[in-house]
């Protein structure tokens, strides 16, 4: 089988056992939203949901999710793995520098994160983005813990994958940097479009950044860091606003 066919076969299962998958899920959300009777607006989607009435086995389902969660993470890694070549070196995923990617990431965190919070109030006020309901942060003792993994679990599932495998792999198969910069933000955008055409629009965007980011410095992790911040303020800040400012932030009551 010739080595391009072989690539592409091997992008199209990683993409399906991941990121794909949730796209299509996601697709398939936004049209459900779409033909529902309640409008858009008035629609929400909840975050990181409770397991289980018993706390006991609420931590270990999440926790559980967390961990298998990475498993695909894994499976990259180990398929962009070379003789004498580290995958984690390979796609900028190591700690050889770590004030730069830190100084990087916290800068990209900055420049997506306050757009993409005016976007969201923007899109709750004109009623093409749904009211996002993340989990209450005084459910349990290790609530906190837990949502900060969470965070870190989809900052290397979306930058080891939507950036750091596929671009390797587009651009062995010959896929310009542009061509797979915009691939790989409608990808990102799309397996967002459950929360409404606010969150494929402001994933898209952040797409596009991040991907300009590392085609320029040809390292994940200043974006493993800033996607990692961005959902640790996303999980754990969020609920404070919607207390702060229910009018805006709150889903519409049935």
């Amino acid at each position: 089988m010739p080595a391009a066919r072989r690539l592409r076969i091997e992008v199209a299962i990683v993409l399906a056992l991941s990121l794909g998958a949730s796209a299509v899920y996601s697709i398939v959300a936004i049209i459900a939203r779409l033909t529902a009777e309640r409008p858009l607006g008035e629609q929400s989607a909840a975050l990181n949901q409770s397991r289980s009435a018993r706390e006991w086995l609420d931590l270990t389902y999440q926790f559980l999710d967390v961990v298998f969660g990475l498993a695909v993470v894994a499976l990259v890694l180990y398929l962009l793995w070379q003789p004498g070549r580290s995958p984690f070196r390979r796609i900028g995923f190591d700690l050889t520098r770590p004030g730069r990617d830190a100084a990087s990431g916290l800068l990209l965190a900055a420049v997506i994160g306050v757009p993409g919070l005016a976007l969201y109030a923007a899109g709750r006020a004109f009623g093409f983005t749904v009211a996002v309901v993340p989990q209450p942060l005084d459910t349990y003792w290790w609530t906190i813990p837990i949502l900060v993994l969470a965070a870190l679990k989809a900052a290397l599932t979306e930058e080891l994958i939507a950036v750091g495998y596929l671009f390797t792999r587009l651009r062995e198969l010959g896929v310009g940097p542009w061509a797979t910069i915009i691939s790989s933000a409608l990808l990102r955008g799309s397996y967002h479009l459950y929360q409404g055409f606010g969150g494929f629009i402001g994933n898209a965007v952040m797409g596009v950044v991040f991907g300009w980011a590392y085609t320029r410095w040809g390292r994940t992790m200043p974006l493993v860091i800033a996607h990692w911040l961005l959902d640790i303020v996303s999980f754990v800040g969020y609920p404070l606003a919607v207390g702060w400012w229910p009018g805006l932030f709150a889903p519409t009551a049935d």
